[in-house]
């Protein structure tokens, strides 16, 4: 269970909700995409995940799983079996500076009160945590479930792929995935959002619902919304990271079948991840089956 907070976080950051208008719906109603063309000699695939569930809503589509096995290699976000990776990631939740320390003593107890009251902690314990160990608190209490319960979408597929013995990659660095979340959530803006958890609830409800019925569309901006993501946020969270990775994929996809797992909200959008490669000469298509 260690890794399922760290895990966690990356869930609310990466995954979002919009409102579907009714004549795109059945044009780009799925969450797996095939990616071919521009001198590709085998397809490439591009799923989009809920990275975060209750086992009683988990499921990953047949399709999803040829996909994968059609595939030469495995590409996630991050790429969790590199020990280095491993190793940064768990220094992303730990901080130097205290946070008593970084807040004024009316500002420590008010967090103190927020992690008291909603998250069963308190500053205390806490103390030694990053702003990024904080707002993984949220991910958390949001998930309708026990921890026994929680199953993580990437971790499913990446075992599959180890079974198969596939190359596993990864699109950016832990390194890199700081810098983003640093630079769209300081403590206080952590702090704020703490005093959301209810909304992040609703959220994670109407994401997972959405998810199930591969509504990508709907996979793309309650996380959106002004009270949880502004347009600054919006930008270092999934517009910048989208336009690395769409700069990765080529390269990736040149030298063998890719199967590229990432969280749903990176998709959709004039700078989703599949708007980006058709601008690159792909030809990127939803695929019913396989």
């Amino acid at each position: 269970m260690k890794n399922l907070i760290q895990l966690g976080f990356a869930a609310l950051l990466s995954l979002n909700v919009t409102t579907v208008k009714a004549q795109n719906k059945n044009a780009e109603n799925s969450t797996l995409w095939e990616i071919s063309g521009n001198g590709l000699t085998k397809p490439s695939y591009l799923a989009g995940t809920c990275h975060i569930m209750c086992s009683q809503d988990f499921e990953i589509k047949p399709k999803v799983m040829k996909a994968l096995e059609k595939s030469d290699q495995f590409v996630m976000e991050i790429n969790y079996t590199d020990p280095s990776e491993m190793t940064a990631m768990q220094k992303m939740f730990q901080t130097d500076k205290k946070l008593s320390e970084q807040l004024s003593p009316e500002e420590a107890k008010e967090l103190d009160k927020i992690l008291i009251a909603d998250y069963g902690t308190d500053l205390k314990k806490m103390d030694n945590s990053s702003s990024q160990g904080l707002y993984a608190l949220i991910s958390m209490k949001a998930v309708p479930c026990p921890q026994t319960e929680i199953k993580l979408y990437e971790m499913e597929l990446l075992q599959n792929a180890l079974k198969n013995k596939m190359k596993v990659n990864g699109l950016e660095k832990v390194e890199d995935q700081m810098k983003s979340i640093n630079k769209a959530y300081d403590l206080k803006g952590v702090i704020g959002q703490l005093k959301m958890g209810k909304e992040y609830e609703k959220l994670l409800k109407e994401m997972v619902s959405a998810f199930k019925k591969e509504d990508v569309r709907s996979v793309y901006t309650l996380f959106k919304d002004d009270r949880i993501m502004n347009a600054e946020q919006e930008k270092a969270m999934l517009t910048d990271r989208n336009k690395n990775w769409a700069e990765k994929m080529p390269d990736m996809m040149k030298k063998e079948s890719s199967f590229f797992a990432v969280g749903g909200a990176h998709l959709m959008g004039d700078n989703g991840v599949i708007q980006l490669l058709k601008s690159k000469g792909y030809t990127v298509k939803p695929v019913s089956s396989l």
